[in-house]
């Protein structure tokens, strides 16, 4: 699939988004090796430990639907509407360190695609590995 294709996903997903109180969205689209697309966005809780991010939302439907080999993922964030949105210019929004482990968990960190857009068109891309370096993996454990 296109990076912008992917991109546009993200988007979709990111404005289905329940973010009462950060009011901050975010969006992913993960692709399986196989070309499927899994959508994620964040949800947020009153008491924010409960909270999930729209990577391992992603994530956790594909991998409840069987799909266990990830391609890559792109991620996008920022203020939709409101006093929020008032002179913020959209950001790259790189995926948390629970989100990295989760990718750590499933992907081979050399070759899965981490891609991060303020547009279709301006994204930069990161392998697994340059974002989470020195990660834990299911490979430490044996």
């Amino acid at each position: 699939m296109q990076d912008s294709e992917l991109i546009q996903q993200a988007y979709a997903a990111q404005r289905r988004a329940y973010v009462p109180y950060s009011h901050f969205s975010v969006g992913a689209a993960l692709e399986t090796e196989d070309g499927q697309v899994f959508l994620g966005c964040n949800i947020e809780n009153a008491t924010y430990t409960p909270t999930n991010c729209a990577e391992r939302t992603a994530f956790f439907k594909a991998i409840s639907e069987g799909q266990r080999s990830f391609r890559q993922i792109a991620i996008v964030g920022g203020y939709l509407d409101g006093e929020f949105a008032k002179g913020k210019e959209a950001g790259y929004c790189p995926p948390c360190g629970v989100c990295r482990q989760v990718m750590a968990e499933f992907c081979d960190p050399k070759t899965f695609r981490i891609l991060l857009a303020r547009t279709p068109e301006d994204y930069i891309s990161y392998s697994l590995e340059e974002l989470l370096p020195t990660g834990f993996g299911p490979g430490n454990l044996l």
